[in-house]
């Protein structure tokens, strides 16, 4: 799961590969518009905003998800708490679930919502092992191997048709310079099978202004394959093999509670004598079904040099790449007693040190993907090698900027943080004053 990067010097054009499946490309690039934001609406889809905050200190909840009760229509809220959920009109009447980590799970009738920006309050749930009647297991890895061993119970165990928002950015340092989106379909295979999943790219948009990135420009290499792998009951064997599992002390952390359940959270680290760099962080495991419903975690960056070298094969001879933050996240969805995967994130943020240069760069780069609908799939349909994506797709060199914006009325996708809507208001102000003294016109 150690992403992959791309790295070309703007005058040597030498290509240079990571291990993980990012991709760092340093070259020339035209830049192109940040795709506008104002979509036109389908008139059979009601749109609903907002957002979901604490109710005590009105904090913004990220990652919240919220679902239409009796379907698989879900979204889920962006880094402030921000939410945009789109409904069928004869759907109009339903409820919607809302649910977070540590919170009580509430129940909302869309008729109670409106048009505009709306905010979900979600009340802290105290837990006290004393009103459950479930023995706390003392051996926390033998937890871990236990719900890992039970994913065939727990999981789907049919093939899956997944409709899934897919997001990709790259910053310098506060400021955005590429944005890449997609609807992708996923052929998701049985938890228990070893065929890897499927991915089929649907539609996607880009904006990139390469302009900001002065002597470099960044692509990410692996689209939603990023997010894809993080998908810890499907692919255990990124972090959690048969052999690597034993690498790690596990202890247990305060519990909590998702949807009504009791939810062990165990904490994970690597083990102090083990020199290679692996992971650290937090499992939240189902106490009664031994279910993994969340994991959130990093990778171990302490050695500079070796973390370094899982990511640079080869590079410029006057830059040094230095990551500064490589972090995880995935959350599950429930439906019909089985699990699936419903939403993952990967954060990247590395530095990069030239020779006589003065100030460094400081680049982070971030990839999520929601499942907005599924359905099951008849295995025949799993789609022909031509079909699907690669695993070292460059989304940004697929996307075709933003043309047919009405596609993309009737997908559910994650709201845009107030970063990226300016970034993008700024580009369009500037590409009109271009265009109207007879500069080049958007792509």
């Amino acid at each position: 799961m150690l992403p992959q990067f791309l790295i070309n010097s703007k005058k040597s054009r030498v290509t240079v590969f990571f291990i993980l499946l990012f991709a760092l490309v340093i070259g020339s690039e035209k830049s192109s518009a940040f795709f506008q934001d104002d979509i036109q609406e389908e008139a059979d889809y009601v749109l609903f905003k907002g957002e979901v905050v604490d109710s005590d200190n009105r904090k913004p909840l990220v990652f919240a998800s919220l679902m239409v009760e009796n379907t698989n229509i879900s979204t889920i809220t962006n880094t402030e708490g921000e939410f945009s959920l789109k409904v069928p009109e004869e759907m109009a009447n339903a409820n919607i679930i809302v649910a977070f980590l540590g919170y009580k799970t509430k129940t909302i009738p869309l008729a109670q919502l409106k048009d505009g920006n709306n905010r979900i309050t979600m009340d802290i749930s105290i837990t006290e092992l004393s009103e459950i009647n479930v023995s706390v297991p003392k051996d926390a890895e033998a937890l871990v191997r236990e719900t890992l061993k039970k994913k065939g119970e727990n999981y789907f165990d049919d093939p899956t048709l997944m409709t899934a928002f897919y997001r990709e950015t790259i910053k310098k340092r506060r400021k955005n310079v590429s944005l890449s989106e997609a609807v992708v379909n996923i052929y998701k295979t049985p938890y228990t099978s070893l065929k890897q999943d499927g991915v089929k790219l649907y539609k996607a948009r880009k904006s990139t202004d390469y302009d900001k990135l002065d002597t470099i420009a960044l692509k990410l290499q692996g689209g939603p394959f990023n997010a894809l792998f993080v998908d810890i009951m499907k692919y255990p064997e990124y972090i959690f093999s048969n052999e690597s599992i034993g690498y790690y002390d596990f202890r247990f952390d305060r519990s909590t509670r998702v949807n009504d359940r009791l939810i062990y959270v165990i904490d994970f680290a690597q083990k102090p004598y083990i020199a290679d760099p692996l992971y650290k962080g937090k499992l939240y495991i189902d106490a009664e079904n031994k279910i993994l419903t969340s994991a959130i975690y990093s990778l171990n960056i302490t050695d500079k040099e070796t973390a370094s070298r899982l990511f640079v094969r080869r590079k410029p001879a006057n830059a040094r790449v230095w990551p500064n933050e490589v972090a995880y996240r995935v959350d599950y969805r429930e439906k019909n007693g089985r699990w699936y995967y419903g939403y993952s994130n990967v954060l990247l943020e590395f530095k990069v040190d030239w020779d006589r240069r003065l100030f460094n760069s400081v680049y982070t780069m971030t990839c999520e993907m929601a499942v907005t609908d599924w359905k099951k799939n008849m295995a025949a349909d799993y789609p022909k090698l031509k079909d699907r994506i690669k695993t070292s797709i460059i989304l940004s060199d697929e996307a075709i900027g933003f043309a047919d914006p009405d596609f993309w009325g009737e997908y559910n996708i994650i709201e845009p943080e107030k970063s990226i809507e300016s970034a993008i208001k700024k580009i369009q102000r500037q590409l009109r004053r271009a265009n109207s003294s007879g500069g080049a016109s958007i792509p």
